[in-house]
């Protein structure tokens, strides 16, 4: 049974990852317990683990502060998701899945699929698709069935924009891609196929880190961006 410690971390966490707490803002303990409605102490146990996974920064007599990460730092986060996260298919593969993730993974990809027919990226499909793409990469890490491997690779993901849980449409045929990705691993997986599951899933989270990098730099080019923002939209993996 989750905890509201776990609850409050969680809604700070989500609150990080898709921006409406910028880098440099300030968390205290008293507004957050208010604009939560809970007291104080599952706020600061939030507050403590979140410093934990590194996403504030502690400072004595000052509390806490979001901590900003440049684009660096984000892309070694992808070569970090994209060993985990292609080891635990490839562990996946090995193992086999059982009916239930069998028909879980099954059911996000006709999902997918049906969003992606019209062709177009509408904004209402933003939580829908966001919440089939977090359903395949958690289910595949969980059909791994090694815990080390689940909990690094979900720490890696918890650094802004390095996340499978923001989808910032860019690009349909980008998403449409992304989506194929899916299929292609799902299938390997299926297969028993571990080494094409693996090499499959590693491209797919390095592809995503590729194309924030290159529009990165793009808008550096352009001069829209100053070196050391906050990277700009990416489609989610």
């Amino acid at each position: 049974m989750r905890t509201l410690s776990q609850d409050v971390t969680e809604t700070l966490r989500n609150w990080i990852l898709h921006g409406q707490i910028q880098p440099g803002e300030r968390l205290e303990e008293i507004p957050l317990a208010e604009r939560l409605g809970v007291s104080r102490t599952p706020v600061r146990a939030a507050l403590s683990t979140l410093a934990s996974e590194g996403l504030v920064n502690h400072q004595p007599k000052r509390g806490y502060l979001v901590r900003g990460f440049d684009v660096d730092e984000i892309a070694a986060a992808y070569d970090v998701r994209a060993v985990l996260e292609g080891l635990a298919c490839r562990n996946a593969a090995a193992r086999g899945l059982t009916d239930l993730q069998s028909r879980r993974l099954l059911d996000a990809l006709a999902e997918g699929d049906r969003i992606l027919a019209r062709g177009e990226l509408r904004p209402e499909d933003h939580a829908p698709y966001q919440q089939m793409n977090v359903t395949i990469h958690d289910t595949l890490l969980h059909a791994a069935g090694n815990p080390w491997v689940t909990r690094f690779a979900e720490q890696a993901q918890n650094i802004p924009f390095a996340s499978d849980r923001i989808i910032l449409w860019d690009d349909h045929g980008i998403i449409l891609r992304s989506h194929g990705d899916h299929h292609r691993i799902i299938e390997a997986i299926i297969a028993r196929d571990c080494v094409r599951a693996e090499q499959l899933m590693r491209e797919h989270v390095y592809y995503a880190g590729l194309i924030l990098r290159r529009n990165y730099e793009k808008l550096l080019a352009e001069g829209d961006a100053a070196p050391g923002a906050k990277p700009p939209m990416r489609h989610g993996v």
